[in-house]
């Protein structure tokens, strides 16, 4: 049995730990990058360790959001709760905007007052390499753990890490361009890194947006040609989707002919919606039958 049919509650767990390890690594880069930053004072670095935050921030939500969603739906959320991970995205969203704001003024400052070069010492480059080389191992890890568990958690947050990966990089070069004689190098690779961060935060902005006001996650007219390519489906109507990606619903209504019996259309539904879940992945499909 595949994890994406296993246990949900056996599923969550093994979730669980894998963002447990990869908090607790989170955790070492995000100090020793603001050790490093705070010692040299290098704005660009110091940037690097707020954004690198947002990946301990983002493995603290998923934890959450995964106790929460294994409790399923209730009473008073019939579609289960998958959009509080949603809402704590767009907290995460006005983390990122107050850094990039804050990162951008201190390297306008620091560019019109005349940026003096760094002084780095060789251990603290090795510390920033070794945190980097962490960052690759994390990402290669969540990538490979999220797509094991069928996790749309894990697979996100993996691809934040990478980018994570590439920002380091850019701090680096910047602190060796500054070694260098060149001062003005760590302000402008700061700028480069609140670009950025301000990239990421649009895009966590665009996935969230259409899953709070419920944009369709399937395009009815898509839904609609499937659904007429199940045999006794004379046409398929009134279809709509919302939810994310990873945990949408879906509900039309299709016509079958008057004269078949009820056991019949509801074998065709049957159909219908065994074929939407296995080619989209809904997590739930209503399917009303009419006679045409």
């Amino acid at each position: 049995m595949s994890h994406a049919h296993a246990d949900p509650v056996t599923r969550a767990a093994e979730v669980r730990l894998v963002l447990v390890c990869i908090l607790v690594a989170n955790i070492a880069v995000v100090v020793a990058k603001l050790v490093i930053g705070w010692r040299t004072g290098s704005l660009a670095l110091i940037g690097d360790a707020m954004h690198s935050s947002v990946d301990s921030i983002n493995n603290v939500l998923a934890l959450v959001v995964i106790s929460v969603a294994a409790r399923g739906p209730d009473e008073e959320h019939p579609y289960g709760h998958q959009k509080f991970e949603t809402l704590g995205a767009l907290a995460i969203v006005g983390f990122l905007s107050i850094t990039s704001f804050e990162l951008v003024k201190g390297a306008v400052q620091r560019l019109l007052a005349g940026a003096q070069p760094l002084e780095v010492s060789e251990i603290q480059i090795a510390i920033l390499v070794g945190t980097l080389l962490v960052n690759v191992v994390v990402a290669t890890y969540e990538s490979h753990k999220g797509k094991q568990l069928d996790s749309e958690i894990l697979l996100a947050d993996a691809t934040h890490t990478r980018a994570d990966v590439f920002v380091t990089i850019g701090v680096l070069t910047g602190v060796l361009l500054s070694l260098s004689g060149f001062g003005w190098a760590d302000p402008i690779v700061a700028l480069a890194v609140a670009i950025v961060i301000m990239v990421l935060a649009w895009g966590i902005l665009a996935r969230s947006v259409p899953v709070l006001v419920d944009k369709h996650v399937i395009p009815a007219e898509e839904l609609r040609v499937a659904s007429e390519a199940i045999e006794g489906v004379r046409s398929a109507y009134s279809i709509r989707s919302r939810g994310s990606r990873f945990h949408c619903f879906a509900e039309l209504t299709i016509s079958v002919d008057k004269d078949v019996s009820v056991e019949s259309a509801h074998r065709t539904a049957d159909a219908v919606e065994a074929n939407l879940r296995s080619r989209y992945g809904f997590h739930e499909i209503t399917v009303h039958i009419e006679p045409c």
